[in-house]
């Protein structure tokens, strides 16, 4: 069995005033998440558990994020996280910044080659 791509989804997600990059994370990856009501693993008659989820998050600083505070958003499936640099900081007029995140989540499972 192959491990088969059947869905991605992008999300963005900001931390307005604490420049919280694993919040802004958290964000993006339910921004994505919630762009998606179809059940993949219904629709292919998988278990929920059989969900492969690998998530790429794009941040400024990417060692200010906590990676299993973002798989603990998945409610089900085997998430694996993957931190990268990407994203925007955005300088605010006095101090501070804005963080942006980007996240692609991606869903797969082990099918066979049809």
């Amino acid at each position: 069995m192959a491990k088969t791509r059947v869905l991605v989804e992008f999300g963005m997600g900001t931390s307005l005033r604490r420049a919280d990059y694993t919040e802004a994370a958290k964000r993006a990856i339910r921004d994505a998440l919630w762009h998606n009501s179809v059940n993949m693993a219904e629709l292919f008659d998988f278990p929920k558990e059989a969900m492969i989820i690998d998530a790429e998050i794009g941040v400024q600083e990417p060692d200010a994020v906590n990676a299993d505070a973002l798989k603990a958003i998945f409610p089900y499936g085997r998430p694996d996280i993957r931190i990268t640099k990407g994203g925007l900081d955005i300088d605010k007029p006095g101090g501070g910044k804005t963080v942006i995140a980007n996240a692609a989540v991606i869903v797969s499972f082990e099918m066979e080659a049809v």
